[in-house]
């Protein structure tokens, strides 16, 4: 039988048949040998094909090939890699100014990623009712920085239904990935964009002011006929993959147009004689916060190094 993952929680796979009933799965052992580095061959998103038996229950036989999928490295565990989901047709951002603050190098990371496995990418602004004037301008200033980049931003409230309209209109006939950081509200925006989902939400810890886990593993939601949400876990932190550091530039969409310009192929543009990056920086053409941000993954990521 063949049918689509749409919950993987580490040792158990649901799996919805091409008759439309819902399989509790395992994997066959040997998939874990073929040398995927991957905490999870198999991730929400995949198509699989699979045994059912009633008596000693569904077995994951084959993952059958990828359009694509988004990996970042798994927590605590450097060489190896976490699927969040496979066969997207693009990721949503949510984030927030504050409750939990804005951090521009998780947005740079996230998009990086994004680029490098070829999903568009849109940043959604959360809870605009709890913002003032200063809010306002933080954001024009945030429109300056990725605009430019070719990244679309937009901006939304779960209490009074700013923007729901556009992103519901954003997301209709995709399969589509939503991520962020733990309390930036992605459980409240489903359920204000689609109330049948009714998931489960928490709030933002008064002590840290970082949102607690809600949602425990990685889900996809049917909204509408042609409509798929994929809801992930909040994350922490992302670590980059499969790029070395030539190629990281590549993969930020603003710095790609001035690469043939450079004198030497293999420029970091960092320090080197005629460097068409460093030129567009100082000429404004690239926004320094994006440049901050792509010198700190060059020089903090291992693999780089």
């Amino acid at each position: 039988m063949q049918g689509l993952v749409i919950k993987s929680t580490g040792s158990w796979y649901t799996v919805k048949g091409a008759d439309g009933a819902l399989y509790d799965c395992r994997m066959r052992g040997k998939m874990r040998l073929q040398g995927s580095k991957a905490t999870n061959p198999v991730a929400v998103g995949d198509q699989v094909l699979f045994d059912h038996d009633e008596r000693d229950g569904s077995v994951i036989t084959e993952l059958l090939p990828r359009r694509n999928y988004i990996i970042r490295k798994a927590t605590n565990l450097s060489k190896q890699t976490h699927v969040l989901a496979a066969n997207i047709d693009q990721a949503l951002l949510l984030v927030t100014l504050f409750q939990p603050r804005i951090s521009l190098g998780f947005i740079d990371r996230f998009l990086l990623t994004a680029e490098a496995y070829g999903i568009p990418c849109k940043v959604i602004f959360n809870k605009t009712d709890l913002w003032g004037p200063d809010a306002y301008e933080v954001y024009d200033e945030m429109l300056n920085i990725y605009k430019p980049a070719g990244y679309p931003l937009d901006h939304c409230s779960t209490q009074n239904g700013e923007g729901l309209d556009r992103i519901r209109t954003w997301l209709k006939d995709k399969t589509t990935l939503i991520s962020g950081f733990s309390g930036v509200g992605k459980s409240s925006l489903l359920n204000a964009l689609y109330p049948e989902l009714q998931l489960r939400t928490g709030n933002i810890s008064d002590y840290s002011q970082k949102g607690k886990h809600t949602t425990t593993f990685a889900e996809l939601f049917e909204a509408t006929k042609h409509t798929q949400i994929i809801d992930t876990p909040g994350i922490k932190e992302l670590g980059i993959i499969d790029i070395n550091g030539y190629e990281l530039s590549h993969h930020f969409p603003e710095m790609r147009a001035f690469l043939k310009n450079c004198k030497f192929n293999t420029c970091t543009h960092t320090h080197e004689p005629q460097c068409a990056v460093l030129a567009a920086v100082e000429a404004g053409k690239i926004a320094p916060e994006r440049y901050r941000s792509y010198l700190s993954i060059l020089h903090n990521e291992d693999q780089f190094n």
